[in-house]
């Protein structure tokens, strides 16, 4: 083992360090360990972004613009009606989802499509009358099985692609995983109908009220003629600046109405605030104010009156590319932002009702959010949320829709009859979007996710020092070793599951980075078809299932469905196992061994 081998492995020991203990988000950690190749010398700039290198963060970043050119028409959306008039029954209810997410994703980016099915799901629960768990994590793992229908499906088929290129067996063809991508899609779409998802953690009756535990955190208050809050507005007491306190509406003369900061406070008025029981208990002490009941606040639906008239009720996502990723409320400045009221976060398993102003936000955080209904277009509009309910199509391009489309299609026939290169093709359909006017040019570099672009870009220098000071080879050599009284067919089930627990620790495209080039030289060394291996090393970094951080979908659906973090080990873990068994056979049975 040379010093250079050291040395890259040692780096790599760090990515994958600083992956596990989430310190910095996963492509400021690709950036420290691209920056830190090219300190200690270990890849120079120009190895490190020449030309073949660049053309997987390029080819994603066009796919990005597609999907969102043919989201921002609404040609989803009308898919996704025809879905809902079609589904009946429970069973055709998640055949129907099979449908749609699932081949959607081979040609679409997740992100994109993920936000035009979702209000779809949610909408199937409400007309079924079942639990949303039933069906959000069957809808996650179907869109993640889809993605592996076309090379463009996912990022880390991409990434693998570009890879096969730098290695000399060129890149991969369009559909050349559509075989056992498909067959795959087909089983998981079984195992899903027949395996129950999850318990109903998230009953399709209950109220957000109950769902959220609010009953402690929402009460009214009355000011009494001692209080110092008379003749004062709401703007000038900074109650909600002293208190962790929101002032959800305001009740004068028996008259609803929203909280209006400049609104002169009288003795009787009454302040149904957001408000935990210690804060609430101070208030009334140093404020003069009296706190209503429980039982006359059980008499009424709190929901009831904040939906009523302009206001409403909502229940908001934190995107994966959202802006708003490690802001508090306080610091966005959120209420004059939208214009709405945070009451509480869910964060997969945990329900954050205190201190709401001080949390840094995640991805993947439902926001349940209170205001004027009309500022719920606004959140829909908006590129950082998304607003669980059904987009109204007019606000969508929808005269674009054909146009979008035959720009989709055009691009996969291209690519698939080999006429152009993959990246040449995503790129004109790219420019055509805006040209065409599916796509604004303001919101072409809003569609990208930058996060995924600067990631992959900046670990595959981490491959290329792997590849060049013979730690791959190091590494080939030694699992050759530790298997070499397996069969071939049990080597590849050996690669697929240590492929699997890399991209639940690390990321998918960092374990594509680090184990292809290794499987390659496997592969060689043991005279066994190399496109066979990086098909099952492919297939195993892109099926996450068993956590619900392996992949974004998984995250967006952690929350919004109310599971918990065995859920996804319960139902995930003999999904995974079913494709470790599967996919190296049918990889072997229809590429050769």
């Amino acid at each position: 083992m040379t010093a250079d081998i050291v040395l890259t492995l040692a780096i790599a020991a760090l990515a994958l360090l600083l992956f596990m203990l989430e310190w910095l988000p996963a492509d400021i950690t690709g950036m420290v360990v691209m920056v830190t190749l090219m300190l200690l010398g270990q890849v120079t700039p120009r190895k490190g972004f020449w030309a073949s290198a660049i053309q997987p963060p390029l080819t994603v970043m066009a796919m990005f613009i597609l999907s969102a050119g043919i989201a921002r028409t609404g040609a989803l959306q009308r898919l996704n009606q025809a879905l809902i008039a079609w589904s009946g029954k429970q069973a055709q209810t998640d055949a129907a989802l099979g449908c749609d997410p699932g081949p959607l994703s081979g040609v679409i980016k997740n992100p994109p499509s993920s936000q035009c099915c979702w209000p779809t799901v949610e909408d199937l629960c409400r007309r079924q009358g079942f639990s949303a768990s039933r069906l959000l994590m069957p809808w996650s793992f179907i869109t993640i099985l889809g993605g592996m229908l076309t090379v463009v499906g996912t990022s880390t088929t991409v990434l693998a692609s570009g890879l096969s290129g730098q290695l000399g067996y060129g890149e991969f063809d369009l559909l050349c995983c559509d075989g056992p991508g498909g067959d795959c899609l087909g089983i998981g779409l079984a195992y899903l109908i027949f395996v129950p998802a999850a318990a109903d953690h998230k009953q399709s009756h209950t109220s957000f009220s109950q769902e959220y535990d609010l009953r402690g955190y929402v009460s009214e208050v009355v000011i009494t003629p001692r209080s110092s809050l008379v003749g004062q507005t709401l703007r000038a007491s900074e109650l909600q600046r002293r208190f962790d306190l929101d002032v959800l509406e305001l009740i004068h003369n028996e008259s609803l109405r929203p909280a209006l900061a400049d609104k002169v406070l009288s003795a009787g008025d009454i302040l149904l605030v957001r408000c935990g029981r210690g804060d609430l208990l101070k208030i009334r002490d140093s404020e003069g104010l009296e706190i209503l009941p429980d039982v006359q606040f059980g008499q009424k639906s709190w929901q009831a009156d904040l939906s009523s008239g302009e206001e409403g009720i909502a229940e908001v996502l934190v995107l994966a590319n959202s802006n708003l990723i490690g802001s508090t409320l306080k610091e966005m400045r959120f209420r004059q932002r939208y214009n709405v009221t945070v009451l509480a976060i869910r964060r997969g398993e945990e329900l954050v009702r205190d201190r709401l102003g001080k949390v840094p936000l995640r991805f993947g955080d439902l926001l349940l959010v209170q205001g004027p209904k009309q500022s719920f277009v606004g959140l829909q509009t908006s590129r950082d949320l998304l607003v669980l309910e059904q987009r109204d199509l007019e606000t969508l391009r929808s005269q674009k829709a054909p146009i979008a489309i035959l720009i989709g299609l055009g691009v996969v026939v291209l690519a698939a009859l080999n006429q152009v290169p993959i990246l040449v093709a995503a790129l004109t359909g790219s420019v055509l979007m805006v040209l065409s006017g599916c796509l604004k040019p303001g919101e072409l570099y809003q569609s990208i996710r930058w996060d995924v672009i600067f990631l992959l870009a900046s670990l595959i220098p981490l491959g290329i020092s792997m590849e060049t000071s013979g730690a791959t080879d190091w590494l080939a050599t030694n699992l050759v070793a530790l298997g070499q009284h397996l069969s071939p067919h049990g080597l590849l089930m050996v690669l697929f599951v240590l492929t699997t627990v890399l991209t639940g620790i690390l990321s998918n495209t960092a374990a594509v980075i680090l184990l292809l080039p290794v499987g390659v030289q496997i592969a060689e060394t043991l005279d066994l078809n190399p496109f066979t291996v990086m098909a099952v090393i492919t297939f195993a970094a892109s099926n996450s299932f068993m956590t619900p951080i392996g992949y974004q979908t998984n995250t967006m659906v952690y929350g919004a469905g109310g599971y918990r973090f065995l859920d996804f080990v319960r139902v995930g873990g003999p999904l995974c196992l079913v494709m470790a068994l599967v996919i190296p056979s049918l990889a072997g049975w229809l590429y050769g061994l």
